[in-house]
């Protein structure tokens, strides 16, 4: 026969709450509520605490960042800045993954977003699904962006100078037989390049695969929104590119703020 086993008496809830941390929590956001900023004896009594207390508290904010004193007035500091700079980011980021989510189901497609940040290209959001997967990045493509239609659609948005100068770092190189062949011939194509058509490629990057990118632009940041298929699919690119070119046009407000990560 198995021991009992006994079971430990339910412990309130108010039994795992830590007060101090509560306290300062109260002091946080009352101080966020004085743009101009407030006294240690204002805030304490409009939280309810005793002033030694809220001194200690204030004191212990400002030594860890959260708050700073200024001619005895407490403003939020930058550690307090950055936890809320942070939740905004976040709140972004997420309404752009819903956001691509939406179209990849809509259009029936794997949906990208980059950017091009200090010289470089980032992927910052893919949405993809088992039935349509994303292409695989098989050859880095930071360094191939003459080869896919994500980097040849943001070279497309640069100046000449800043053309030339990523080129210099990953000059043209084959990656497939459809690949472009020279720093030349990619940078005639990127001139004859329409502002704000889509930029499309054949199995250049990826055997097998057609690619169509549509520009964005956020403030001076070059961006872009792009698609894949399956080659054997390539009669409906530009229909999908153009769905969802429309898709972008519709939301573009919001999207530009949503997209400045």
């Amino acid at each position: 026969m198995r021991p009992s086993r006994e079971t430990a008496p339910a412990q309130p809830q108010s039994a795992t709450l830590i007060g101090s941390v509560q306290r300062a929590m109260r002091l946080l956001e009352c101080v966020a509520g004085h743009e101009h900023g407030a006294p240690a004896k204002q805030l304490a009594r409009e939280t309810g605490l005793a002033l030694p207390t809220a001194y200690h508290l204030l004191r212990t904010l400002v030594h860890e960042g959260y708050l700073r004193r200024d001619k005895g007035l407490f403003f939020l500091g930058d550690a307090a800045v950055r936890l809320s700079s942070s939740g905004a980011q976040q709140k972004r980021r997420s309404t752009i993954v819903d956001v691509l989510a939406g179209w990849r189901d809509a259009i029936g497609v794997p949906v990208y977003y980059a950017v091009y940040r200090d010289g470089e290209i980032e992927v910052m959001c893919v949405s993809d699904t088992p039935g349509n997967p994303a292409v695989e990045e098989w050859a880095d493509f930071r360094e191939t962006a003459h080869a896919h239609a994500i980097g040849q659609c943001l070279l497309s948005q640069l100046d000449d100078a800043a053309r030339r100068d990523h080129l210099d770092r990953y000059p043209v190189q084959s990656i497939t037989p459809y690949t472009v062949r020279d720093n030349h011939t990619l940078l005639r194509r990127l001139e004859r390049t329409r502002r704000m058509e889509p930029v499309t490629e054949r199995q250049e990057y990826a055997l097998g695969t057609v690619c169509a990118a549509i520009p964005i632009t956020v403030g001076t940041t070059a961006a872009t929104m792009a698609i894949s298929l399956p080659s054997h699919q390539a009669d409906r690119l530009m229909s999908a590119a153009r769905q969802l070119q429309s898709e972008i046009g519709r939301l573009a407000g919001s999207l530009a703020i949503s997209i400045s990560i």
